[in-house]
Formats: structure tokens, C-alpha cells, sequence
């Protein structure tokens, strides 16, 4: 693990307060700008920010800050660590314990059936499988594809919900979008050389198609009238 100051800022203000290194020496050891560092000496920055003593944590010594003050051109270096911290592993592929790895068929079966937007990379990613595995289920060429069953992985505890939510959002970036049924505006190709005033073509019937009143009235007096000849026909017969 790289040798790294922890908390520069609240080390710089330490250093300020307590020191009489310059502003670049305690720059060049925090990882800061000198600006920075001056704009802590003045207050304007890092306000509320408790000074943490870096000799007490061990990532100073006293012969070092006095060699620091009495020599504006000396670097500050920091103290070897007393406790190496070990890096962290680069995630490697998921491991599955011996008493869940029957069930991986089981868990890519589902997920081939539910989520077939999932590629295989990302399958292998959630239960820990090989492409080839995937592959042989998918076209049904797996040694024991008569007796699978789908089940949810995460049910099966092979990957969390989360894990399985993010995976098929990521999937879902790449469909095709969908066509949609409803109506919806016409395009602006076919409305922007329309003259001004006219109205875009549409299904609802507009003022100068609606029905006259008058001449509807006119229908029905009509109508009564010739019932009323045919009544009297029938009575004269």
C-alpha cells in the first residue's frame, strides 16, 4: 500500500497553527496549493476543521519539522508506517459455495426465461457461471436439462436483488424502443408549411362542419307533416 498523508487538511491546519514551516513546505507535504495553505492561515478556508497533530499519528517526527523550520528549501518526508495495511484484491469472478452451486442451472434457467434482454457476461456476473454453461441451457443442451426447474436467483441466494436490478437496467439501455399505439402529434414536417390560420388536419369535426339548427327543425316539421297525411288517409279509408 502507497504511503499516503491521511487527512492533508486537517494536518495543514496543524501545521499552521503549530509550525513555523512556509506555506509551500506544508503545501507540498498536505498535497495542497499554496494559495490553499494561506487561505488557512487567513481563516478564509477549512473553517470548522480540527487540526489533527501529525506527529501523534505517527506520519511526523519532531526532527523533521525542525528540520523543515530551519530550512525553507527541506522537504518534508513522511514516517514509515509502524502497520502495513494489505491492498484490496481486484474483484475477481463471484465465488458460489459448494452447497449453492447445484442450483446455478436452476438460477440461469430463470434468468434466461425472465430477463432474455440479459447478455451472457452479465449472467456469469450474477450466479458466477462459465458462457459455455449458459450457452448449453439456453439451446437446451445442457447434460441435465430435463430435470432443471427455473428459480430466482436471489431467492436462492446466488446474488442480491440490487445486483439483479442493475443488471437488467443496463440491458435495458440497449433494447430498441418500443413503438407506441397512442396518437400523437403530427410531425413538424407536415405542419410547418401550412399557411397561417388553417388548422392542421384532425379527426374532430370543426365549426364550419358542425350541423345547422335550423335547417335540423326544418327536417322534423317535415317529418310530422307527412305522418300527419298518412294518418289521414288511413282514416278516410
Amino acid at each position: 500500500m502507497a504511503n499516503t498523508l491521511l487527512m492533508p487538511k486537517a494536518t495543514a491546519v496543524w501545521l499552521v497553527d503549530n509550525t513555523a514551516l512556509t506555506f509551500d513546505q506544508i503545501a507540498e507535504f498536505c498535497k495542497l496549493h499554496p494559495l490553499e495553505v494561506g487561505a488557512i492561515a487567513d481563516g478564509d478556508a477549512a473553517q470548522g476543521i480540527k487540526g489533527m497533530d501529525p506527529v501523534m499519528t505517527g506520519q511526523l517526527t519532531r526532527e523533521e519539522i525542525a528540520l523543515g523550520e530551519g530550512n525553507p528549501n527541506h522537504k518534508l518526508r513522511l514516517s514509515e508506517p509502524k502497520v502495513r495495511v494489505p491492498e484490496t484484491k481486484r474483484k475477481g469472478p463471484r465465488y458460489t459455495p459448494l452447497s449453492k452451486r447445484q442450483d446455478r442451472p436452476n438460477a440461469i434457467l430463470w434468468l434466461v426465461r425472465n430477463h432474455p434482454e440479459l447478455k451472457d457476461a452479465q449472467i456469469s456476473r450474477l450466479v458466477g457461471t462459465t458462457k459455455s454453461t449458459i450457452e448449453a441451457i439456453r439451446e437446451r443442451t445442457h447434460w441435465n436439462s430435463a430435470n432443471l426447474v427455473p428459480m430466482d436467483p436471489v431467492t436462492l441466494g446466488l446474488c442480491s436483488q440490487i445486483d439483479l436490478d442493475l443488471e437488467v437496467q443496463r440491458a435495458a439501455k440497449y433494447l430498441p424502443p418500443q413503438e407506441s399505439t397512442g396518437e400523437t402529434l403530427l410531425p413538424a414536417s407536415e405542419t410547418e408549411d401550412l399557411p397561417i390560420g388553417e388548422q392542421a388536419p384532425s379527426e374532430t369535426p370543426s365549426d364550419e362542419q358542425e350541423l345547422d339548427a335550423d335547417a335540423v327543425f326544418a327536417k322534423l316539421s317535415s317529418l310530422k307533416s307527412s305522418d300527419a297525411d298518412e294518418e289521414e288517409e288511413d282514416e278516410r279509408s
